[in-house]
């Protein structure tokens, strides 16, 4: 096998909506990869905003009548998508609601919150992310709900008086409505989208085989070509 001399560092944008169920799975497939190529090889990931419904009222939508208003898919259809869904997660640790999320919500206010945690900290702002995450998918919480997103971020390690003023205000809105739209402009119109030092994408929840043999031939340690589903 071989080996780069000294360890290479990644930098990693994964491009997300804390209401995307692939996203939650590509997460944790993603981390598991880095998991098997350390310390050979190590990341520096970066959260980056993408709304998979920016119209959506504070209200949310209930999941079924969304579903099927944007696809045309039947309670049998969903059920079937939702198990298979749960044995992805299952597959790489997430832990999916075996009933599924009642509600779609708006995550505008999730994404103000961890574009703030970015700026305090990658690991406070990867931390917010998986409780987000988890809040929504596994506990069926309302991730555009103040009380949800300050538990989220004090669990976190960050001030939740400073997250509160933040979600209190329109603060970071510009930044993120500027970093959606750089994303959006640069192609990326679905998610999770993996963008690696800059140059290299990987799109959708792939499983961990799939990151690790990029990640080592992105990093150099394998001559043969890069290929991405």
């Amino acid at each position: 096998m071989t080996s780069t001399s000294s360890p290479s560092r990644l930098k990693i944008d994964f491009v997300s909506d804390v209401s995307c169920p692939w996203c939650a799975i590509g997460l944790s497939s993603l981390e598991a990869a880095l998991g098997k190529v350390a310390p050979e090889i190590t990341a520096e990931l970066h959260f980056q905003p993408f709304e998979l419904n920016p119209q959506m009222p504070p209200e949310g939508q209930d999941t079924f009548e969304h579903l099927n208003q944007k696809y045309g898919s039947t309670r049998e259809q969903q059920a079937q998508s939702r198990e298979m869904i749960r044995q992805r997660g299952a597959a790489v640790g997430f832990e999916f609601s075996p009933e599924g999320r009642p509600r779609v919500y708006n995550t505008f206010d999730a994404h103000r919150l961890l574009h703030w945690a970015e700026l305090e900290s990658p690991d406070k702002q990867a931390a917010l992310k998986k409780l987000l995450l988890k809040a929504y998918f596994t506990d069926s919480q309302n991730p555009s709900d103040p009380e949800v997103l300050v538990r989220a971020a004090t669990e976190a390690g960050l001030d939740p008086v400073r997250a509160r003023q933040i979600l209190d205000s329109d603060e970071f809105a510009q930044e993120t409505r500027e970093r959606e739209r750089m994303y959006t402009d640069a192609g990326i119109h679905s998610v999770p989208a993996i963008i690696i030092n800059d140059r290299h994408l990987i799109s959708g929840g792939q499983p961990v085989e799939v990151f690790e043999r990029a990640l080592r031939q992105i990093a150099g340690a394998a001559p043969s070509s890069l290929a991405t589903a």
